[in-house]
């Protein structure tokens, strides 16, 4: 009796162990531990030699059309379609969208180092692409009735605003050769914006392609330059709309697993142009308090597998975070504590950024190079 009895505590007490260790082993798995996070370095700045290396990603994949993921909707059998014939500008980088910020990635590096290696393989490349006839065909397939009404809406609309504002900012010959290209697809798409933003009745609040508060940031920003007076009103009466009254954002919630996109910090990256200096501080203090007063943090994401599309995704959020913080505190000097924050994010992910998969490589150096571009601003 007494053996039995030991045998049934022994049992019970390896039964409590057990569970402890699992219990331990799933608390590990929701966090990051401290010696996964990179430790806090002077920010990242953007030279000669980061430049060149930078280049490298998007010139692997901007002449390159496959893999790809056309993102199509086929409507019946005529419908069917070669995307190297209908995207002869953006048909490389996996897919459209992507394709378009390695535009922007090597146009931006062009324009800040004139001496960037390869650039004579550079431009020719953009050269090949960005001509006025692909980019016609690129507006033909755009302009498909509703077949292509929200096709790559807002996401990649956003990053050909964002390569136009750079093409127009750039003192060179082919800055404005590729603009003229551009333009009649960069005016389709603000007409666009126009008509779609007043029947957006509700923000998109997810941390992929289809958030509202990050596909209006760089329109915003063309439209400003631009002095587009019918695209800046539609989004300064959209977004008060959809955000003025919001607070306290749960941004403990995020990540979700296959974010890119923080959706607070991408709302506050948007209210920060369309509002007032005065209103927004208001405005912020009540949205993330913790992280206007110092008080709060955020830990960088983590990925425990690159080769796998949607995971690698927290690389991009780690450097869109960076961007929208370092943004803030470029605006807001008593905001200057996020730069830390920003700079963790940034030194997490940088040197992950070539690891010779596809999944990560054909796009996360846009992200980069924008984030540093904000640090930059500051």
């Amino acid at each position: 009796m007494l053996s039995s009895t030991l045998n049934n505590a022994m049992k019970k007490l390896y039964i409590i162990l057990i569970g402890l260790l699992f219990f331990a082993c799933g608390e590990s798995d929701k966090s990051i531990s401290k010696k996964d996070i990179a430790p806090y370095t002077s920010a990242l700045k953007l030279d000669q030699a980061r430049a060149n290396y930078l280049a490298q990603l998007p010139m692997k994949c901007i002449s390159n059309p496959y893999p790809y993921k056309a993102g199509h909707t086929t409507f019946d059998e005529n419908d069917q379609i070669n995307h190297t014939e209908v995207h002869p500008a953006f048909y490389g980088c996996f897919d459209w969208h992507s394709a378009v910020h390695g535009h922007w990635s090597l146009v931006y590096l062009l324009h800040k180092f004139p001496d960037l290696e390869n650039k004579e393989n550079i431009i020719a490349a953009l050269d090949r692409n960005l001509s006025k006839e692909n980019i016609q065909t690129e507006v033909a397939y755009f302009s498909r009735h509703d077949l292509t009404k929200n096709y790559e809406r807002p996401y990649g609309w956003a990053w050909i605003m964002k390569l136009a504002l750079e093409l127009q900012s750039w003192d060179h010959p082919k800055g404005k050769e590729w603009n003229d290209n551009l333009k009649p697809l960069t005016d389709l798409l603000a007409e666009k914006y126009i008509t779609y933003l007043p029947n957006l009745l509700y923000p998109i609040r997810v941390g992929e392609h289809s958030n509202t508060g990050f596909g209006l940031s760089f329109a915003y920003d063309y439209a400003k330059h631009n002095n587009h007076t019918a695209l800046l009103e539609v989004i300064e009466n959209r977004c008060k709309k959809y955000y003025a009254s919001d607070s306290s954002c749960p941004i403990h919630y995020e990540p979700s697993g296959y974010d890119f996109l923080s959706p607070c910090l991408e709302e506050a990256d948007i209210m920060r142009r369309v509002l007032s200096p005065k209103d927004f501080k208001s405005w912020f203090e009540k949205f993330l308090p913790g992280l206007s007063n110092g008080t709060g943090s955020l830990i960088p994401a983590d990925v425990k597998d690159r080769t796998d599309g949607k995971l690698v995704h927290l690389d991009g959020l780690n450097f869109s975070r960076a961007w929208c913080l370092y943004s803030i505190a470029a605006g807001y000097p008593e905001y200057n504590h996020l730069i830390k924050i920003a700079d963790n994010h940034m030194n997490y992910s940088y040197d992950k950024i070539v690891d010779g998969d596809y999944a990560g490589e054909h796009w996360l150096a846009s992200f980069a190079l924008y984030a540093l571009q904000c640090n930059s601003e500051i």
